[in-house]
């Protein structure tokens, strides 16, 4: 009798399993087919030489990963892409914080105020590139400054900050940074917002009976209840903003090595060159996906610590 029994326990937990894995199973394909493959694909051409049509693909193993060690306009585009996105996870996110923080709250219009937030993420990114690069433009015709923050400032009589705000090294990759922050915090915004409004109020109730004040209730509720979605955040933030790619191409156009290149248009030129590179933009590719994977794991882990902090 017992020997039965555990018999139908044992066809019971096989059932449930194969229940449970065929539940999964089309998620498993699909990451399979569509990340894992192209993966192993990819990794295979960076140990090669290839030129991206002929048949010929000479196995060099690590020689691609060597050379991208000394590479210095490969790490030169990493630090862009940081500088983006330092300035995206700081300047943006507090931005689309605030913002929700008074979205949240009771007041005239929230809802309209809602919906203009969000309008800047959904706008086609070449789009927003092209209206930028014309405000910013620095051209002149006819004596007049064509660009329109040029010109205001010409018209306002600021004449000693006028500048080539796309040209100018000093200037090009701040700009972009803040037209990149400025489509983005819509995104940040519209979860930061979910996220507080499903703190319990009864916790706010409580913390005023007791006596804390606005800045003690932020510390102490806020900051810890939506801990969670400010990683999410943050990690998505990290990604999108090291892979700005239509943004560059549409205001500074490609190829501006020194002030605005980033791994990915540092990827398409080693595949557009005179002699195309391909084994060499998948490597490239491959230790931008590793560095992109560590940053999000190392954030992750952060964030664990602090919650068990």
């Amino acid at each position: 009798m017992s020997a039965t029994l555990t018999q139908k326990k044992s066809i019971a937990s096989v059932k449930s399993n194969a229940e449970s894995f065929l539940f999964i199973l089309p998620a498993v394909l699909i990451f399979s087919v569509f990340y894992i493959y192209p993966f192993s694909q990819i990794f295979n051409l960076s140990l090669r030489e290839w030129d991206g049509i002929s048949l010929s693909r000479p196995l060099i193993w690590f020689d691609n990963y060597k050379e991208l060690l000394g590479d210095k306009i490969w790490w030169q585009s990493l630090w862009h892409a940081g500088y983006i996105t330092l300035f995206a996870l700081t300047f943006q996110n507090i931005l689309a914080f605030a913002l929700a923080l008074a979205c949240d709250r009771e007041m005239k219009l929230k809802g309209f105020y809602r919906v203009v937030f969000f309008i800047p993420p959904i706008l086609s990114e070449i789009v927003v590139a092209l209206i930028w690069k014309w405000i910013l433009y620095s051209g002149m015709q006819e004596g007049q400054h064509i660009g329109l923050l040029n010109y205001f400032l010409n018209r306002t009589g600021w004449h000693h900050l006028i500048n080539n705000w796309l040209s100018n090294p000093e200037t090009a990759l701040t700009c972009i940074a803040i037209v990149h922050s400025w489509k983005g915090f819509g995104w940040g915004f519209i979860m930061l917002l979910a996220g507080l409004q499903t703190i319990d109020r009864q916790l706010y109730e409580a913390a005023r009976v007791d006596g804390a004040g606005p800045l003690s209730v932020f510390k102490n509720v806020t900051i810890p209840m939506m801990l969670p979605v400010i990683v999410v955040v943050l990690i998505l933030t990290v990604l999108g903003s090291m892979q700005v790619f239509v943004l560059i191409l549409g205001m500074v156009g490609q190829g501006l090595v020194y002030h605005t290149e980033v791994p990915v248009t540092r990827i398409l030129t080693a595949m557009q060159s005179g002699e195309p590179r391909f084994g060499y933009a998948c490597a490239m590719g491959i230790n931008f996906g590793m560095i992109l994977i560590a940053v999000s794991f190392t954030m992750k882990l952060i964030s664990s610590r602090m919650k068990q902090a």
